[in-house]
């Protein structure tokens, strides 16, 4: 069994900072890629950010220059800071990792998001 758990969703005006984390637990073995998705009601899930194993980063344009993706290994966490924040930021943030369990098996994981509302 493999978890997701995001935390620090909330409200905040535009122009703040909201800073969310993600811990993986249960029969991992090892992360790959780890990184945060965002949706909009109506909308399909869009990438905002990952970052490998090693550290390379990705993010969607959007967001460059405003967010940080960052990680933990040793902890099985990945971060995500995010500034100067918008009201079009505002969506349901997903945590996501690609892992593999304890059993060997590949497992594309999700988190069960937090809200993210940015007010104008």
């Amino acid at each position: 069994q493999v978890q997701l758990v995001e935390s620090g969703g909330g409200l905040v005006q535009a122009g703040g900072s909201l800073s969310l984390s993600c811990a993986a637990s249960g029969s991992i073995f090892s992360i790959n890629t780890m990184g945060w998705y965002r949706q909009t009601p109506g909308n399909q899930r869009e990438l905002v950010a990952t970052i490998t194993r090693g550290g390379s980063t990705n993010y969607a344009d959007s967001v460059k220059g405003r967010f940080t993706i960052s990680r933990d290994n040793a902890k099985k966490m990945v971060y995500l800071q995010m500034n100067t924040l918008r009201p079009e930021d505002t969506a349901v943030y997903y945590c996501n990792a690609e892992l593999y369990t304890t059993g060997a098996s590949y497992k594309n994981a999700w988190g069960q998001g937090t809200q993210v509302t940015v007010s104008a």
